[in-house]
């Protein structure tokens, strides 16, 4: 079964939005990722901010980049519910790590939290529905 018709068979909130919709959202969202992420690695890069604020920005991607093979490679529901709880801490981290400095970043990326909170509710309670 690919990953598509397994997706399809887990039992999902009535609330769940329809699958076409995550394509879009993503785009937008990476849209957004990669300019504000991509500003806070050049400042770091060229020093105009230190080192250590890279640390939340670089866990983020690599929590959100796992996602995708945890659930629909692995078809692991419980490893994408702690994926998805590890990108909303390190996101919630990031944010207001860098708001001293570069608040538009955080309030660019404010789009993509949100998302984030409903995606962890969803995929938390994927995971329940489908124990």
């Amino acid at each position: 079964m690919n990953s598509y018709n397994w997706y399809q068979t887990l039992i999902k909130p009535a609330w769940a939005p329809p699958t076409f919709l995550f394509g879009p959202v993503w785009t937008a969202l990476y849209t957004i990722i990669a300019i504000s992420f991509g500003t806070v690695f050049y400042k770091i890069f060229t020093k105009q901010l230190p080192t250590t604020l890279a640390w939340p920005f670089v866990l983020n991607l690599v929590f959100n980049f796992a996602f995708t093979p945890l659930q629909f490679g692995l078809k692991n529901n419980l490893l994408a519910a702690i994926d998805i709880l590890l990108v909303l801490a390190t996101l919630v981290w990031a944010l207001v790590a860098i708001y001293p400095h570069l608040k538009w970043v955080t309030l660019v990326n404010i789009p993509y939290l949100l998302w984030v909170c409903f995606a962890t509710v969803l995929q938390i309670t994927i995971t329940y529905l489908n124990r």
